[in-house]
């Protein structure tokens, strides 16, 4: 039997807290939510380790580093609502639901999504729901958001998610260019999201949010 609340000390302090991580609710949220269980059954052992976790084709659990210092960016207040696309198993859900005042989840891959309600719901989390659609297109029917968070990188943002933002809101996103990619937080100001480095991190691009490819004969 594996001691994963150990585990989950020893992510949170060797790989959270020396990214200058320190905001509490976020410490405390990755301390208390058992990522082990929104993994498949075959990952359960990897789960803390430091990188992505492959969930199949473009889809991964981002590795906590980059998911926490993401988070970190975003500041999100306990009044807020978070929009989080792509969200696999849940795990991103079930850390914003302890943020947030609740959580819209959109997950393109049915038995994912399933998964992932049944999951949350198992572990007690009553303010987020897990929305079966495609990713790229949001859940604007239950919109607009205060945050919006991507569980993976884009090539750009199609302009239906951006119109999804509240104004003043933020949007977290790693973007993919060339080898590296680039965490950037976007400020909806005006009606324009203007982006803002944040750091460097890299994850697979998700459907949807690659750049378009060109029209050829």
């Amino acid at each position: 039997m594996s001691d994963y609340s150990t585990r989950r000390t020893q992510m949170v302090d060797s790989q959270v807290r020396p990214q200058d991580v320190t905001k509490f609710p976020i410490l405390e949220a990755m301390l208390e939510v058992p990522r082990e269980s929104y993994v498949p059954d075959s990952l359960r052992e990897a789960a803390y380790i430091s990188e992505n976790l492959a969930l199949g084709e473009t889809r991964v659990v981002l590795e906590p580093r980059t998911f926490a210092k993401l988070l970190d960016a975003l500041d999100i207040d306990p009044d807020e609502v978070v929009l989080d696309i792509g969200c696999g198993l849940g795990y991103s859900t079930a850390i914003l639901a302890r943020l947030a005042d609740a959580v819209v989840a959109v997950e393109e891959d049915g038995a994912m999504a399933e998964e992932a309600q049944a999951t949350l719901s198992s572990n007690g989390v009553d303010n987020a729901a897990v929305i079966e659609a495609v990713i790229s297109d949001g859940a604007a029917k239950h919109g607009p958001y205060d945050v919006i968070i991507l569980e993976g990188a884009a090539e750009r943002v199609p302009d239906v998610i951006l119109d999804q933002l509240k104004e003043g809101g933020r949007i977290g996103c790693i973007f993919a260019e060339g080898a590296l990619g680039v965490a950037r937080i976007g400020y909806k100001i005006d009606g324009e999201v203007t982006w803002r480095f944040a750091f460097n991190a890299n994850a697979p691009v998700l459907k949807g949010f690659e750049h378009p490819k060109p029209f050829t004969l």
